[in-house]
C-alpha cells in the first residue's frame, strides 16, 4: 500500500483541529454505554454492524469477529479488540472475573499485562456499579454494587461479591457501569478498547475505504485466533497490518512524555513491517511525541534487575501472536494510546493523544 506524501505545515494546529472531534467524542460516548465483556460480545458486535451499515460499508459477522470492507478493501488493513473486561456469574450469588475464569485461560500464558496486574488492581473495583445483560440481546438484567473483592487461591482468579444482583443465573455477564467523562485535556471510561472501535468508525466516516477487523476475546489471549482464520480462509498475507490499542502507564507525568506508543516486538514475536517505519518518520516530522513501548519496558527491567527485582514482561498483543502463529505470513505494527487507571472506568487519556492518532490514521489512510 502507498500513503500519500507527507506535509509538515502547520501539523499542530492541524492536530488541536482535528475535522468534527466532537462528533468523534459523541460516538464514544455511545459505544461505552454498549456492554461488551470478553466472551459476551455478541450486542456489541451488532451495535457496531449496524453503525457500519448505515455508513454503507459492508460488514461480515463470523464467530469472534466481525469485518468491515470499505470501496476498496486493500487501502490499509485496521484491528481493533472490542472486549472489554468484566465480571461473568459462575454459581449462585457467585461472581469472577470474565477474562481469567477456567474455561477462558486456555490461551493465558501468563506473559500478558492483564494476568501481571489484574490482582494489583483489585481493590479499584469495591463500590463500583456494575449492570447484568442478557448476552445475545443486550437487554438489561439489573443493577449492583461490589461489595468486596478477593482472590481466591485455589482457582487462580478474582471472586466478587456484589450487592443487588443475587438473582441471576450462571453465564450471565456483568459490565462495569461506564459513561465517558471529559476534564479539561484529559478523557476517562473504560476505554480499553472500545476507543480503538470509535477511532475505526470516524475513519470510514472521513473517508477509509479500506478493511478493518474488530475481534473478540482478546484479554482472554483468543483474538488472534479469530483474525488468523480469517487471513488463511481467504489465502491473504500481509506485512502491512495495523492493530489499534491503548497502553497502560502507571501515572500521568509517565504517559504524558508521548502522544501515541509504537513497539518493535513484544513477547512473542518482532514486528518487521513496512508501517512501523511510515508511522516513525511521521511522527518524526511532524513533531508528535511517541515512544516504542519495549525500549520503555526495556529500560525499567535493566534498573529493576540491578535493584534484584522481579522483571516485567514485555507483554502479549494480539499481533504478536499473530506474527508468531502465521509464521510470520501475517506482519504488521501496533499503534497504541498512552493511559492510567488500565482495566477500570477511571482508565485516562489525554485529548491531545486521540487527536494525535485520528490525525495521523486520517492522513495516511484517507
Amino acid at each position: 500500500m502507498k500513503f500519500k506524501k507527507l506535509s509538515v505545515k502547520k501539523s499542530s494546529e492541524l492536530i488541536d483541529n482535528v475535522e468534527n472531534f466532537t462528533d468523534f467524542l459523541d460516538t464514544l460516548k455511545q459505544l461505552i454505554r454498549v456492554p461488551s465483556v470478553i466472551g459476551y460480545e455478541h450486542s456489541f458486535f451488532l451495535y457496531l454492524k449496524r453503525e457500519l451499515d448505515e455508513l454503507g460499508i459492508d460488514t461480515c459477522y463470523y464467530d469472534g469477529l466481525l469485518v468491515a470492507k470499505g470501496k476498496e478493501p486493500n487501502k490499509g488493513l485496521l484491528s481493533a479488540h472490542i472486549d472489554r473486561h468484566g465480571l461473568v456469574c459462575t454459581g449462585p450469588n457467585e461472581f469472577q472475573f470474565a477474562a481469567f475464569q477456567t474455561k477462558n485461560r486456555i490461551d493465558l500464558k501468563g506473559n500478558s499485562v492483564s494476568e501481571q496486574t489484574y490482582n494489583l488492581i483489585s481493590s479499584r473495583f469495591l463500590n463500583q456499579y456494575v449492570q447484568a445483560y442478557e448476552p445475545w440481546s443486550g437487554s438489561y438484567l439489573g443493577i449492583g454494587k461490589i461489595d468486596d473483592v478477593y482472590m481466591c487461591k485455589e482457582i487462580n482468579n478474582l471472586m466478587f461479591k456484589i450487592d443487588g444482583l443475587e438473582h441471576l443465573l450462571p453465564g450471565t455477564p456483568i459490565a462495569f457501569v461506564d459513561k465517558l467523562k471529559i476534564s479539561e485535556d484529559l478523557i476517562s471510561a473504560q476505554l480499553d478498547n472500545v476507543l480503538s472501535a470509535a477511532i475505526i468508525i470516524y475513519l470510514y466516516q472521513h473517508g477509509f475505504k479500506g478493511t478493518a477487523f474488530f475481534t473478540a476475546q482478546e484479554e482472554a489471549g483468543r483474538s488472534w485466533r479469530f483474525i488468523l482464520d480469517w487471513f488463511k480462509k481467504n489465502s491473504i498475507t500481509t506485512s502491512e497490518l495495523l492493530v489499534l490499542d491503548t497502553s497502560p502507564y502507571n501515572s500521568r507525568d509517565e504517559a504524558q512524555l508521548q502522544d501515541i506508543v509504537l513497539r518493535n516486538r513484544d513477547a512473542n514475536a518482532r514486528f518487521k513491517s513496512p508501517l512501523l517505519k511510515t508511522l516513525k518518520n511521521f511522527c518524526h516530522k511532524n513533531n508528535i511525541n511517541f515512544s516504542c513501548k519495549d525500549a520503555y519496558i526495556q529500560e525499567k527491567n535493566r534498573i529493576l534487575n540491578e535493584n534484584n527485582k522481579p522483571l516485567l514482561s514485555l507483554g502479549s498483543t494480539e499481533l504478536g501472536r499473530i506474527i508468531k502463529e502465521s509464521k510470520n505470513s501475517v506482519q504488521g505494527t501496533t499503534l497504541q494510546i498512552p493511559t492510567t487507571g488500565y482495566h477500570t472506568v477511571e482508565e485516562t487519556t489525554s485529548i491531545k493523544a486521540v487527536k494525535s492518532i485520528l490525525y495521523i490514521l486520517k492522513t495516511l489512510y484517507t
